[in-house]
C-alpha cells in the first residue's frame, strides 16, 4: 500500500467561476499539512458519452487513512466544503487505500 487517496470528480454548475474554486482548493491543501500531495485536471480527451458531463478531477494523497480523517474535520476543509458544494452540479467521491501496481520510472 502507498497511502490513502481521496478522489473527487465533478461537473461544475454553468455560472461558476472555476478558477476561483481552483484557487480555493490550492489554498486549502497548502493549509492542511496532512495532505501529502494534490493533483487536479480538466478533461480534454474523454468522449461525451463516457464523460457523463463530468469535467474536473481532484486527487489528494495522504500517508494513512487517519490523516484523511483529520483532513475531513479540519476547519479549513469544513469551510471550503460549503463553498465547493454550492458550485457543483454532479459529483463522485472515492476514498481508498492505494495499491501501487507499477512504480514511477
Amino acid at each position: 500500500m502507498t497511502g490513502f487517496k481521496h478522489l473527487v470528480v465533478v461537473k461544475f454548475k454553468e455560472d461558476v467561476a472555476v478558477e476561483e474554486i481552483l484557487k480555493g482548493m490550492e489554498k486549502l491543501v497548502s493549509e492542511v499539512e496532512s495532505v501529502k500531495s494534490f493533483e487536479w485536471g480538466q478533461d480534454t480527451e474523454g468522449l461525451d458519452m463516457l464523460r457523463q458531463g463530468y469535467t474536473h478531477a481532484f486527487m489528494m494523497t495522504f500517508e494513512k487513512k487517519e490523516d484523511y480523517t483529520a483532513f475531513v474535520s479540519h476547519p479549513s476543509h469544513v469551510e471550503f466544503s460549503a463553498t465547493f458544494s454550492t458550485a457543483i452540479d454532479k459529483i463522485v467521491v472515492l476514498d481508498f487505500p492505494c495499491v501501487l501496481a507499477k512504480a514511477p520510472a
